[in-house]
């Protein structure tokens, strides 16, 4: 294994390259001309991503439920508090913007002011049966549009929360999508292509403002926003680094060919998505702005040890042979450490995470190849570089950046430990405050316009998020029972408690409106009917017609054993949710005893949040792995315990400060922030690798003296590791000018945490090793395998 890391294996990999540029050039084009044709095969996620195992019972609850009553999350809601509404001209506007939506093929039907119907008892034979309330195909007059408005607001609690609320005389138009088309691109193309434009032409037409929300409607703008912002990932990326890249190499032709590097890493990584099927969430997307970030590193030390050999001996081919042949190792080592901390989410059950673990790691080492292979080989077809190229190689603006950090380790030391256990201690505080939110709608832009509705159908409606309750009462008719639907009209009352959901619906509000009914629609008797009137009213129940009136029937499956109670909920976090689960189950297991009831909680929401939690004790999982990974890395390299517990200090010190800072900023645990810590440990440990690496160096020189051999080190690495970490910071931050606000928290505490991380490495575990000198003062603790020429490899920019 140490031959493979040898000097001799990376000196023929330099030979084998520069012999065979051509074959090279012509294998990279195929190959991305490939991966390229794999685009077509990307898929956008138009479903909420579900962070749970198959085989978990929340899932398998959830897919029962789905197996009974179909897709939940198919109402788009359509709203409008106007105070002239109920006025001739724009009653009429408002039915016929319901009308027109109904006939899309798309649209399984529409609930709303222009199809309302009610419930009158007939005799002869005794019957209930549903009629309009208003002739639909005439025109309403203003006498009859005041008259609708009474008599909804007034005669028919029946549909309070479904067609009206009376907080501020609301009412909304329901649209059924075809549940078929509901995780599809078609209905991406239905409310973007379709729908949309329609809204737009009303609102412009008749002066109307109206509010667009639910389900469907939120998560393909949602979609649309991901897709939309992968393009200023991108760009953002490209623009930041290559201006930071010229900035440090003031030279047009390093940074154009480390943009072609990276912009050929970009398409990989887009074709590894394709070739995989896999679909673009919110996660993947982060994936080619990444290998932007993460690759840039890669052509500054390449370059870099180019420009350095040139300048020593102006001879191009020996200069892309060092190259290749003391930066490969180093650079592939530093890589793999990365990939290492991405690939630690496979071994997640969770496919959102495991498919950005083994996109992430692939395209990694893939980064990798390609920088090695296309700086030296473009170099070798180009002049020599300028004198003016070569100035930054002298680096004397950062001298007094290098020289601070060698005057406070070698005079500082107890300060460094001082700040250090501080941070620590006080990270340690803000860590206890950290919460987790399983929240559907925390991450999406609060600016944007469906946002803003999102809000509005809270305060109206008390919410936009299904939760769903499965009743079975293990017999046909059980729900049709007046016992279980008392049971029933109990539960409802004990959630209408709660001010964080809306009004529950089942079929207890049918039956309630059935006694309203019978008692010819004085809303007085809207209630349930006593074991006496049952005998009375059931029977006109039984030929009652609910065809054109399918939410009526969409309560209670065809055998009467299932009941489903719909109850909306608004943007509240983890915590918040397993309170009130903690508060109602109890009441619910005593309301339906288990022997005779099976009651099931479930829905997407709920199910995105038991996800959340599901996946916050897979990253004490993962990150475990990932330090795991690092340390036997480490005990490879350096064959020395003590130098595996020295390492890994300064690199876990950071986490634990950004840990904190998420604790006192506010910014919970939640799918997109909790990758920043496997992430930036990944690449954190690569500052370890380049000081070490140097450090081992001198050790070998200057006769195994750790003190005469630290300070060295830290001048020869103090450069590279500032300028690598500069351009990771301000490539994470790219992230920041992202609408959703995880994606703008990973950014900011990613590039955090890599600045920590930086100041740790030049700080801390220099001064560790000048502290513990004596205890690792023995040849023996630094036995290794043949590495020589990993120092060399890691040259700065001298």
């Amino acid at each position: 294994m140490s031959k493979l890391f040898s000097f001799g294996f990376w000196n023929t990999i330099a030979r084998i390259i520069l012999r065979n540029r051509i074959l090279i050039i012509i294998g990279i084009v195929a190959m991305t001309t490939f991966l390229a044709m794999q685009w077509k095969n990307m898929r956008f996620s138009y479903t909420e991503a579900n962070l749970l195992p198959d085989h978990h019972p929340v899932n398998q609850e959830y897919q029962k439920f789905v197996n009974t009553f179909g897709e939940e999350g198919n109402v788009l809601l359509i709203a409008t508090n106007d105070s002239l509404l109920f006025t001739q001209e724009k009653l009429n506007a408002w039915n016929q913007l319901a009308k027109k939506l109904s006939t899309f093929q798309e649209v399984e039907h529409t609930l709303g002011l222009h199809n309302l119907k009610q419930l009158k008892k007939f005799e002869n034979p005794a019957r209930f049966e549903l009629v309009p309330v208003i002739d639909s195909s005439a025109s309403i007059n203003s006498a009859a549009a005041q008259k609708l408005k009474t008599h909804l607001f007034e005669k028919l609690p029946f549909y309070e929360g479904l067609v009206y609320s009376k907080k501020s005389n609301t009412v909304q138009t329901a649209v059924y999508i075809d549940k078929a088309i509901v995780n599809s691109k078609e209905r991406k193309n239905f409310i973007l292509e379709k729908l949309q434009p329609v809204l737009d032409e009303f609102k412009e037409e008749n002066d109307i403002k109206i509010h667009v929300s639910g389900m469907p409607y939120i998560r393909t703008l949602n979609s649309q926003n991901i897709i939309d912002e992968i393009q200023w990932f991108v760009g953002g990326a490209l623009l930041v680094t290559s201006l930071i890249f010229f900035f440090f190499f003031r030279s047009v032709r390093a940074t154009l060919i480390s943009m072609l590097t990276v912009i050929i890493g970009v398409m990989w990584a887009f074709g590894v998505l394709g070739l995989l099927h896999y679909e673009i969430t919110v996660l993947t997307a982060i994936i080619p702005p990444l290998i932007i970030v993460i690759g840039i590193p890669n052509c500054i030390f390449l370059i870099n040890k180019y420009q350095q050999e040139i300048k020593k001996h102006g001879n191009q081919a020996k200069s892309l042979q060092r190259v290749i042949a003391k930066v490969g190792n180093a650079t592939l080592m530093t890589n793999v450490t990365t990939a290492s901390g991405f690939a630690t989410f496979i071994i997640t059950e969770s496919t959102l995470l495991k498919e950005f673990g083994i996109v992430a790691s692939i395209n990694i080492v893939a980064i990798f190849i390609l920088s090695l292979l296309i700086i030296p080989i473009i170099y070798s077809y180009l002049a020599l570089p300028k004198e003016r190229h070569l100035r930054h190689l002298g680096k004397t603006w950062i001298e007094g950046f290098e020289n601070w950090i060698v005057r406070m380790v070698k005079h500082r030391r107890i300060t460094i430990y001082i700040v250090s256990i501080c941070a620590l201690v006080i990270s340690i505080i803000g860590i206890y405050t950290i919460r987790v939110s399983g929240s559907l709608l925390e991450d999406m832009p609060k600016e944007a316009a469906f946002f803003k509705d999102i809000e509005f159908f809270e305060e109206e409606f008390d919410g936009i998020m299904p939760l769903e309750l499965l009743i079975d009462t293990k017999r046909p008719q059980g729900v049709t029972k007046l016992s279980t639907l008392k049971r029933m009209r109990d539960l409802q009352d004990l959630l209408a408690e709660y001010p964080e959901l809306s009004k529950p619906v089942s079929m207890v509000e049918l039956v309630k409106y059935s006694k309203q009914a019978y008692y010819n629609g004085n809303p007085e008797y809207y209630q349930l009917p006593t074991s006496q009137e049952k005998n009375f009213i059931f029977p006109y129940l039984k030929g009652v017609n609910t065809a054109g009136s399918n939410q009526l029937n969409a309560y209670i499956d065809s055998t009467a054993q299932f009941a489903r109670m719909t109850v909306f909920m608004k943007d509240i976090g983890t915590e918040e949710m397993e309170a009130i689960e903690d508060q109602i189950w109890p009441k619910i297991n005593k309301l339906f005893p288990e022997d005779r009831y099976e009651i099931t909680m479930t829905g997407k929401a709920l199910v995105f949040q038991k996800g959340t939690n599901y996946l916050v004790k897979n990253l004490v999982m993962s990150l475990s792995l990932a330090i795991l990974l690092i340390a036997i890395f480490m005990a490879w390299m350096f064959r020395s315990f003590k130098m595996i517990i020295i390492s890994l200090i300064p690199n876990l010190l950071p986490l634990l400060i950004t840990a904190g800072m998420m604790g006192f900023l506010g910014i919970p645990i939640k799918p997109s922030t909790i990758l920043v810590f496997s992430i930036a440990f990944g690449i954190s440990v690569d500052d370890t690798i380049h000081f070490l690496a140097k450090y081992r160096q001198e050790l070998k020189a200057r006769n195994w003296k750790i003190s005469k051999s630290v300070y060295p080190a830290l001048r020869e690495t103090t450069v590279s590791m500032f300028y690598t970490s500069i351009v990771l910071f301000f490539g994470f931050s790219v992230f920041m000018i992202s609408s959703f606000g995880g994606t703008k928290a990973l950014g900011g505490l990613v590039s955090a945490t890599l600045l920590f991380a930086m100041l740790s490495n030049l700080l801390l575990l220099p001064s560790l090793l000048l502290s513990l000198a004596r205890s690792i003062a023995n040849k023996e603790d630094f036995k290794e395998p043949n590495l020589e020429i990993l120092p060399e490899e890691m040259e700065d920019k001298e």
